[in-house]
């Protein structure tokens, strides 16, 4: 082959290697990659997992959300599951956006080995991040030790509440894994010391562990977990058919325990609401933060964990006057006021004397 040959060959090879998805250590610099029409199947397949702004340049919208996916873009790039970032201008580039039915600005798609999914989570760059990460974590992580658990805790973050099944087999737990991945971490410990069940408080085995890392709150659960429903599923028989008290007991409580035992309300809360079909027993009070209601949020928290087949929530008036106006909340509204409210349009307001006895019989 002659010289000319070659440079020919690496003029070429340039040509079809794009700014910003040239080389591995291009993809993992951090940088939000700019795409077009002509290089966006080579950026879609050159990564395990990529996040695509469509956007136009004359969206208000997509000018707000630019810097956060600036800031986000490093971190997602150093994940043990790396994630890029990329934006197209789908105002200008029409091909690709036909091709994905952009019909909005911006429109957010995470790419999993070429598969997009529309992302629909929070935008602000660290609970973008905290979502992405869960979205290409494992459906449920193996831990072997002590210090795996506590890796993986502090790997995961807080924004999330955490399932630790202690002496469980991870198939005992996968189908609720998967229906609530973008909700929680799932996790079975499959060696841990004594030391472990102590800082977790439990006291045998197996359990099911779950805290709150951001409210302070643990609850256990320790069964029934062995029943012919796993049995099925572990011999790769039929399990969506599969109906039993124990497998019901399980989901109750995980469910149960996506949310924290009193819910601070504002609008992250209430979308983790709108899957619950749990009436909600909401507080509204003039200040969160005035000493008197922190004393009322441990109340509410004592009768949460009495009612778990109620959700129980709280506003104040200072932290959302818009939500708490919607339950006819005032500056003449004798505060606390109690709402039994179906998370819909029907409420009806109690008196704490009422409630008192009905939430502690």
């Amino acid at each position: 082959m002659s010289w000319l040959s070659i440079l020919w060959g690496l003029l070429l090879l340039l040509c079809i290697l794009k700014p910003g998805i040239r080389s591995s250590a291009d993809r993992l610099d951090g940088r939000v990659l700019e795409l077009d029409d002509s290089n966006f199947d080579s950026a879609i397949s050159s990564f395990d997992y990529i996040l695509v702004d469509f956007y136009a340049p004359w969206c208000g919208h997509c000018q707000r959300l630019s810097p956060q996916l600036d800031e986000a873009a490093p971190i997602l790039a150093g994940l043990k599951d790396p994630i890029a970032v990329a934006k197209l201008n789908a105002d200008k580039f029409t091909t690709v956006a036909r091709k994905y039915e952009i019909d909005g600005y911006p429109t957010l798609k995470l790419f999993k080995r070429g598969v997009p999914v529309d992302y629909h989570g929070p935008r602000k760059a660290h609970k973008l991040v905290s979502h992405l990460k869960k979205i290409v974590s494992p459906d449920v992580s193996i831990l072997g030790s002590d210090s795996a658990i506590s890796d993986f805790v502090e790997a995961v973050g807080t924004y999330f509440p955490i399932y630790i099944g202690f002496g469980l087999d991870e198939m005992v737990i996968s189908h609720l894994a998967i229906k609530y991945k973008r909700k929680a971490w799932f996790s079975v410990a499959k060696d841990f010391s004594e030391d472990a069940m102590v800082l977790y408080d439990f006291d045998k085995v197996p359990a099911l562990v779950v805290f709150h890392p951001n409210y302070n709150q643990q609850s256990v659960f320790y069964g029934p977990f062995e029943d012919i429903c796993f049995w099925l599923h572990k011999e790769k028989l039929s399990y969506s058919s599969c109906s039993n008290d124990a497998d019901e007991f399980l989901g109750d409580f995980i469910k149960q325990n996506l949310i924290p035992l009193a819910v601070p309300m504002n609008r992250e809360t209430l979308k983790l609401l709108s899957d619950d079909d749990r009436k909600i027993v909401l507080t509204i009070m003039e200040d969160e933060n005035e000493e008197k209601s922190q004393k009322l949020i441990k109340l509410l928290k004592a009768a949460a964990s009495a009612n778990r087949d109620l959700v129980f929530g709280y506003v104040g008036v200072k932290q959302w006057d818009e939500f708490a106006n919607t339950f006819g909340a005032n500056e003449d509204t004798n505060f606390p006021k109690l709402i039994i409210w179906n998370g819909d349009e029907q409420y009806f307001t109690v008196s704490f004397k009422s409630s008192y006895n009905m939430f502690s019989s």
